[in-house]
């Protein structure tokens, strides 16, 4: 055969192997990009400096990702024998940057919910127990006292754009549901100042919040007096085209023990209590 009709043919076969390996935003290297927000104690933040359990952030030197959420990822991706890497992306541009097969793996306090099934699929939780929501106040409100949903009518609660988070607001009879804000760190600002009575948040992230900021404290409300949510636990999100992936990972996170996924919480916690 002639030699350059036998290079032309390899060359094809090279390109339809990759044409393959990306069809439908597969992924085609062993590397794990993992997309987390960097915004929300425990689950995942963003640090200055390194430490021997937090991950560099991709594109932005001297900044870390610490937190549950990447933890879990990191263990995942250990078990599966892949490298991982972080990279940090506001969380209504998570889903997006998945399809955009910028990222293979959404790990950022995400719950597997019917909206959100339309565009993305997720594992199966790696969360050692289900998802419960708590509102953070000011202990200077008046709502500094209540302990049911029906409480809180007349508040002024607000939360993150684009987040599970602000959907469930309008449960809360007669609430004032203000304008979402692009980030939870802006939230906290807002209710330091008193410029909102509340803000909806997961209930592990409202007791790091109160024992970081003294003015804080977390709303924990009884199984019939909160907020209705129709999900389970956290789960990572995956594209709907990387079926080896999401079967690979729900293996190993069945895999992993409570006690081990509560040793991770546990020390999570301990960071972020430092890190604040």
């Amino acid at each position: 055969m002639n030699k350059y009709v036998l290079l032309l043919l390899m060359i094809m076969a090279a390109v339809v192997y990759n044409f393959q390996d990306f069809v439908g935003g597969t992924r085609s290297s062993n590397i794990l990009r993992v997309g987390v927000e960097c915004d929300h104690v425990p689950y995942n933040w963003q640090e200055d400096i390194a430490s021997e359990s937090n991950f560099p952030l991709k594109d932005m030197p001297g900044f870390y990702a610490e937190g549950y959420d990447v933890q879990m990822a990191a263990l995942i991706a250990n078990e599966l024998g892949m490298t991982i890497e972080f990279r940090k992306i506001s969380f209504d541009e998570l889903i997006p940057a998945l399809n955009r097969n910028e990222i293979d793996a959404i790990f950022s306090g995400m719950v597997d919910t019917e909206e959100r099934r339309a565009f993305i699929s997720f594992t199966k939780p790696y969360q050692d127990r289900p998802v419960e929501y708590a509102i953070l106040v000011h202990r200077k409100s008046r709502y500094a006292n209540a302990w049911r949903l029906k409480d809180f009518s007349g508040a002024r609660i607000a939360a993150q754009k684009g987040s599970r988070f602000d959907t469930v607001i309008d449960q809360i009879e007669g609430v004032q549901h203000m304008t979402p804000l692009e980030s939870q760190a802006a939230i906290l600002v807002e209710l330091s100042e008193l410029k909102i009575d509340g803000t909806v948040v997961n209930y592990d992230s409202a007791l790091s919040y109160e024992r970081t900021h003294p003015d804080f404290r977390a709303i924990r409300f009884q199984k019939d007096e909160g907020f209705s949510l129709g999900f389970t636990g956290l789960c990572a999100g995956i594209r709907k085209s990387d079926q080896k992936l999401i079967d690979d990972m729900n293996r190993v996170i069945e895999s992993i023990p409570l006690r081990q996924r509560l040793r991770i919480m546990d020390k999570v916690v301990a960071a972020a209590f430092e890190h604040m």
